[in-house]
């Protein structure tokens, strides 16, 4: 069976990534203990403003701000289904809910589900 992703993207500036680091570690700490296969938090190294479109785009990316590009695997949909019921639940990320206290503009991060189509 193939696994199934969770994927976000989002703006983060350069001031707050120590602030975004705790954060990520610690939920990367719950979904893992939840049932997560994977957890990683990228940061943008190679990611320039297109013509059309691209990742600094597709978060209005402002001065002084990065693009972060994670992810979480999961062995199938209804696994993620019941990972993400128990990790919403965890005490542990109610500081994290608030959008006032997150150190990156939530209204910016997009965020879905995918199948995964190919595996290497």
């Amino acid at each position: 069976m193939a696994n199934y992703v969770d994927g976000f993207v989002l703006p983060v500036p350069r001031r707050k990534l120590a602030a975004y680091r705790a954060i990520a570690r610690k939920a990367a700490k719950v979904w893992r203990e939840h049932g997560a296969l994977e957890y990683r938090e990228c940061i943008a190294d190679d990611v320039k403003p297109g013509k059309v479109t691209s990742f600094p785009q597709s978060v209005k990316l402002k001065p002084g701000e990065v693009v972060m590009f994670s992810w979480v695997v999961y062995k199938s949909r209804q696994h993620r289904d019941k990972v993400n019921e128990k990790v919403m639940k965890d005490p542990r990320l109610a500081s994290m809910m608030d959008p006032k206290k997150l150190p990156f503009d939530g209204t910016r991060m997009f965020w879905g589900g995918f199948k995964v189509f190919v595996a290497a």
